[in-house]
C-alpha cells in the first residue's frame, strides 16, 4: 500500500472546499491514514461524512482526536474481528488457492535451497518462458472446467458424492417416433446455414419496461375481457352458434352461455365450487354450475368455455354439454425445403445445472461434453442459471456476485462448445435470481460476449416462439405444468393428465392461461396480452416442469418434458430432437417435422 503523502490530502481537501492552514493537522491526518490504512480519497470520505452529521465540524487537531476515537478506532475493531472470522469460515475462492499453491511451491523452493538432496531425489522444474508454470498451477489454467470449480463460488469446494455416484448415465429413459437406426448427430457444420429467429421478430420482441404492481385493476379486467371475447368469437364460429346469452338471465330453454372458469373462494376449484364469469357484453356476472349431467370435463381456472345448459331461476347454470377448444393453425412456410437435406438435431436442457448440495456445475460441463461428442445443430438451454431455490444461495453462502457466477456459466458454455459451432439459445427462467422476476420475462443480457461469440448466441424470453430452419418452437421455462396440475379437475376423460393440460394450452392459445396465477409468478397483463399468447400452434412445444419427463404427440403439436438437468441431489435428464423441415406429405396432409425424440440421463 503507498504512503499517503500531505499534499494527496491537500489535494483532497481542495476537492470537498475544506480549508486547513494548519501543518500539524495535516500531519496528523497522514498519521491516521498510515495507522488504519487508509488512502487519502478514502479518508477524505470518511471525514466528510462524519463531520455532516456534526453540522459542518471544522477540521482541527482536536476534531480529528474526536474523529479518530468515534470513527477510524471503531472501523478498524470491526475489520478486525471481520478478518478474525474470516479467517476461519470464509471459503477460499479460486484466486485464493492459486496464491496458497504459488506460496507453497515457494516455501518448498526456499527449503530446496537450504537443504542437501537426497539420493534419488527429483530435479525441481525451473519456471522459465518455455516451462511456466509446475504442474499443480497447470491445473488451474482457465477452461470450461475451471471456470465452474466449485470452488469460485461455493463454500464447499467438495463435489456432490450422490451426483458423481448416480446411475444409468447415458440411459434412454423415453423414445418417441423411429428411431431404429438414428444416428444422434448433426450436420457435417452444425450450426452452419440454420436460420434461428423469433416469429415475432426482434423489433416487436419483449424489452419494454414495465408496470408490475403498478397496474390498474381496471387494466387487468379489460385484459381478461378481451381474451374470453376472442376465444369466444373463435368458438362461435367453428361451432356456428349463433349468439351467447347472458348467463343469469332465467330461462326455460337450453341456452348457449360463454365464460371463464372461476372458483367461488380461494380453495382449489373442486366440482361443487365452480362459478362460471361472463364477459361485459354476456352481463359480466358469475353463476355457479352444476356438472352433475356432463359426462366427461375438464375445467381449471382462467379457463374461456363454451357451455349449454338450463338456467330456469337465473342462480345456476345446470350444464348439459360442453363445448371443446379448437387449437390454431400451424405455422406454412411459403419456401420449399430441400427434402434431400440431412436433419437437425435439436438438444434441449433445462435448469438448474448444479446439484442441490453444492454448487459445482458438474452436471453442466458433463452437458458440455455431451454437445461436444454429439455435436447437435441447435441447443436450446433453458433456466434457471443461478437458481434461486439453491441451498447455498437462500443462505447466502456464495462468494461471487449472482451476475458474475451467471456470466462465467455463460462464458464456459459458449467457449466450451465453440469447437462445435452448434447455435445457442438462452432462455431465461423466473428461479434465475439475477434476472427480473416477472412472467413474461424479458431475455437475459450480455454485453460481454464477443462479436464471434454473438454470432452464436440468440437471447429470447419467455415465453416465445421460434422458428428454426422453418420449424416452429414455443418455448417456456416457468412451470405451467405443475402449476395447472394441483388446479385441474377432471371426470370421465382418462388418467393422461399432461396431455390434457397440453391440449388446454394449445386450445386456450396462451402459454400461462391459468388465473389466477400461483403466487410465485408475478403477472405483466398487459406484456402477458402482447408476449404471452400463441399466434400459433408450434410444432414443437417445450414445457419443462419438475413433473416426470415425457414426449407427447398432442394435437399434432409433439410436446416435450426434457426434466431438469439435475433432480435434488441427483442426476437429471435431459433431451434431444431430429427435425426434417419437410411438413407436407404426398397426399397433401401435414407431416410432424419431428421425427424422433429421446429424453436421456446426464
Amino acid at each position: 500500500m503507498a504512503l499517503v503523502t500531505a499534499e494527496e490530502l491537500q489535494s483532497e481537501l481542495d476537492i470537498f472546499g475544506i480549508p486547513c492552514q494548519d501543518e500539524s493537522v495535516l500531519d496528523k491526518m497522514v498519521e491516521q491514514c498510515i495507522c488504519y490504512r487508509l488512502q487519502a480519497d478514502e479518508m477524505l470520505h470518511q471525514w466528510v461524512a462524519y463531520s455532516s452529521t456534526k453540522d459542518g465540524l471544522k477540521l482541527t487537531m482536536d476534531t480529528l482526536d474526536q474523529f479518530e476515537y468515534e470513527i477510524l478506532k471503531k472501523r478498524n475493531r470491526s475489520k478486525q474481528g471481520f478478518r478474525k472470522d474470516e479467517s476461519h469460515n470464509r471459503t477460499r475462492d479460486i484466486h485464493t488457492l492459486q496464491d496458497l499453491i504459488k506460496a507453497e511451491e515457494e516455501e518448498e523452493t526456499l527449503l530446496d535451497a537450504y537443504s542437501t538432496p537426497a539420493k534419488g531425489s527429483q530435479k525441481r522444474a525451473l519456471t522459465t518462458p518455455e516451462h511456466p508454470r509446475s504442474k499443480r498451477s497447470t491445473a488451474l489454467l482457465a477452461s470450461p472446467g475451471l471456470l465452474l470449480s466449485p470452488a469460485s463460488f461455493s463454500p464447499s469446494t467438495t463435489p456432490s458424492q450422490k451426483y458423481s455416484q448416480r446411475s444409468g448415465k447415458g440411459e434412454v429413459v423415453v423414445t418417441f417416433g423411429a428411431v431404429q437406426g438414428t444416428r444422434w448427430v448433426g450436420r457435417k457444420n452444425p450450426g452452419a446455414g440454420v436460420q434461428l429467429e423469433l416469429l415475432e421478430g426482434p423489433e416487436d420482441s419483449l424489452h419494454c419496461s414495465y408496470k408490475y404492481m403498478f397496474q390498474r385493476l381496471r387494466d387487468i379486467r379489460n385484459v381478461l375481457t378481451e381474451k374470453i371475447e376472442e376465444l369466444g368469437e373463435n368458438l362461435r364460429t367453428h361451432f356456428s352458434i349463433e349468439e351467447f346469452s347472458p348467463v343469469s338471465l332465467p330461462a326455460q330453454d337450453s341456452i348457449t352461455v360463454l365464460g371463464q372458469v372461476c372458483c367461488d373462494s380461494n380453495g382449489k376449484l373442486n366440482a361443487q365450487s365452480v362459478l362460471l364469469e361472463a364477459g361485459p357484453e354476456q352481463g359480466g356476472q358469475q353463476v355457479p354450475v352444476d356438472l352433475s349431467e356432463l359426462k366427461e370435463y375438464s375445467l381449471f381456472p382462467g379457463q374461456v368455455v363454451v357451455m349449454e345448459g338450463m338456467n330456469t331461476t337465473g342462480r345456476k347454470l345446470v350444464a348439459s354439454k360442453l363445448h371443446k377448444g379448437v387449437p390454431l393453425p400451424f405455422y406454412t412456410s411459403n419456401i420449399k425445403m430441400e427434402t434431400d437435406e440431412e436433419p437437425m438435431n435439436v438438444l434441449v436442457a433445462c435448469g438448474p445445472y448444479t446439484p442441490s448440495d453444492s454448487l459445482t456445475f458438474d452436471p453442466l460441463l458433463d452437458l458440455i461434453t455431451i454437445i461436444v461428442r454429439d455435436r447437435p445443430d441447435v441447443c436450446l438451454l433453458l433456466g434457471p442459471f443461478v437458481d434461486s431455490k439453491h441451498e447455498q444461495i437462500e443462505k447466502a453462502q456464495v462468494t461471487e456476485t449472482f451476475e458474475a457466477i451467471f456470466s462465467r456459466c455463460i462464458e464456459s458454455i459458449v467457449d466450451g462448445t465453440k469447437s462445435v459451432g452448434c447455435r445457442l439459445v438462452f432462455v431465461p427462467s423466473q428461479r434465475d435470481i439475477h434476472h427480473h422476476f416477472i412472467y413474461p420475462q424479458p431475455p437475459f443480457t450480455l454485453p460481454n460476449l464477443s462479436k464471434d461469440q454473438a454470432q452464436r448466441v440468440t437471447l429470447v424470453p419467455d415465453p416465445c416462439t421460434l422458428l428454426i430452419d422453418g420449424v416452429t418452437f414455443g418455448v417456456t421455462s416457468t412451470d405451467i405444468l405443475f402449476h395447472m396440475s394441483a388446479e385441474e379437475i377432471s371426470c370421465g376423460t382418462g388418467s393422461d393428465r399432461f396431455s390434457r393440460i397440453l391440449k388446454h394450452m394449445l386450445t386456450q392459445r396462451s402459454f400461462y392461461p391459468l388465473y389466477p396465477p400461483v403466487e410465485e409468478v408475478n403477472m405483466d397483463y398487459e406484456k402477458f396480452q402482447s408476449f404471452g399468447q400463441m399466434s400459433l400452434t408450434p410444432d414443437v412445444l417445450i414445457v419443462p416442469s419438475e413433473l416426470r419427463y415425457f414426449v407427447k404427440d398432442v394435437v399434432g403439436c409433439v410436446c416435450v418434458n426434457p426434466g431438469r438437468l439435475t433432480k435434488g441431489q441427483v442426476g437429471g435428464t435431459y433431451s434431444r430432437l431430429l427435425i426434417q423441415s419437410s411438413n407436407r406429405s404426398e397426399d397433401g396432409k401435414r407431416v410432424s417435422p419431428c421425427l424422433t425424440a429421446q429424453v436421456v440421463k446426464i
